[in-house]
C-alpha cells in the first residue's frame, strides 16, 4: 500500500496525466484515426487547428487515472474512454455518461442523482465555454483548484484532468489545436465526477446549483459579452493568448463574436456553440460543418 500522503499523491497523479496526454496527442498526431482530415478545422484567422487535444487530455485523464489509487480509478478511465470512442458526445449521451459515473461511486438514489447531475452538468457546461482559444481549460483548472481546496479527496481526484489540461494548454492558447465537443465533455464531465467523489452532499448540492444557474444563464446572456466588459475576466481570458491580428477579418470576427455564443445572437447553434458565418475550408480537408470562432 503507498504510503505517500495525498498531496504528493496528487502531485504525481497530476504529472503522469501531464506526460500521457503530452504522449498520446504526439502518437496522434503522427497518427490520426481516419486520418488527419477529419480532425481538421478552420478557426477566425483562417488558419488550420487540430480537434486531436480534446481525445489526448481524456486519454491522459484516462491512463492517470487507471493508475491512481482510490474508489475514482476506474470509473474516470471509463467514462474518459467513452468520451473518446464517441467523438461528438450528444446530451442523452452525456446523461448516460452521468449516471452511469453516478452509479459507480455508490451511495443513496438521492446521492445517484446529484452526482450524475454533476457529471452530465459539468460536461455540458465547460462545452459552452469552449469559444476561445484556452478558455475552457482555464475555466477547468479554476474549478480544480476550487475542488482541490476542498479537501484532499478531491484533490486526488481532480489532479489527472487538472494535468493533461495543463499539459495541452499552450496548443490551445497558440491555436494549433482546440478540445472540440469530444475534449470538453469529457473534461467537465470528469470534474463534475471529481466533485461527485469528493464533496459532502450539501456542497454537491450548491455546486449542482451553481452549474444548473450558469447553464440557464446561458440561453439568455454571452458569457464572452460579460467577459469582454469585465477588466478582470477580460485579461484572464486574453492571458497567454495570440493578440488579434489588426486590421484582418479575423480582428472583426473576434470583435463582433461577443454576443455571438448567447442565445440572443442570431443564427443556429450547432453542438453548443455558433457557426461562424461563410467558414472557410481547410485545403483537403471538404467542407468543415461547426467550425467555431475562438
Amino acid at each position: 500500500m503507498s504510503r505517500r500522503r495525498p498531496p504528493a499523491r496528487a502531485a504525481l497523479t497530476a504529472g503522469a496525466a501531464a506526460v500521457a496526454a503530452r504522449a498520446a496527442y504526439a502518437a496522434l498526431r503522427r497518427r490520426p484515426p481516419g486520418g488527419a482530415a477529419i480532425w481538421a478545422r478552420t478557426n477566425h484567422r483562417g488558419e488550420a487547428v487540430t480537434l486531436l487535444e480534446g481525445p489526448a487530455v481524456a486519454l491522459g485523464t484516462m491512463l492517470a487515472s487507471a493508475f491512481a489509487a482510490g474508489l475514482f480509478r476506474g470509473h474516470l478511465g471509463a467514462l474518459a474512454r467513452g468520451e473518446v470512442t464517441t467523438g461528438a458526445v450528444k446530451i442523452g449521451g452525456i446523461g448516460a455518461a452521468g449516471v452511469v459515473a453516478a452509479a459507480l461511486a455508490g451511495g443513496s438514489p438521492a446521492d445517484v442523482v446529484i452526482n450524475a447531475g454533476l457529471t452530465a452538468g459539468g460536461a455540458n457546461l465547460l462545452n459552452l465555454f469552449d469559444l476561445r482559444p484556452g478558455r475552457a481549460i482555464k475555466v477547468a483548472l479554476a474549478g480544480a483548484v476550487l475542488l482541490a481546496g476542498t479537501g484532499p479527496a478531491a484533490a486526488g481526484a481532480v489532479a489527472a484532468p487538472a494535468g493533461a489540461a495543463l499539459a495541452l494548454l499552450p496548443d490551445d492558447l497558440g491555436e494549433r489545436a482546440m478540445l472540440g465537443d469530444a475534449g470538453a465533455n469529457a473534461l467537465g464531465a470528469v470534474l463534475g465526477a471529481a466533485a461527485a467523489a469528493g464533496l459532502s452532499r450539501p456542497a454537491r448540492l450548491a455546486v449542482l446549483a451553481g452549474i444548473m444557474g450558469l447553464t440557464a444563464a446561458s440561453e439568455v446572456i454571452s458569457f464572452t459579452a460579460v467577459i469582454q466588459r469585465t477588466p478582470a475576466l477580460r485579461w484572464l481570458d486574453m492571458l497567454g493568448r495570440r493578440p488579434p491580428a489588426a486590421g484582418s477579418a479575423g480582428a472583426a470576427a473576434a470583435d463582433g463574436a461577443a454576443s455571438a455564443d448567447g442565445a440572443a445572437a442570431a443564427g443556429p447553434a450547432v453542438n453548443g456553440r455558433r457557426r461562424t458565418p461563410a467558414t472557410p475550408r481547410v485545403q483537403g480537408a471538404g467542407p468543415t460543418p461547426g467550425a467555431v470562432s475562438p
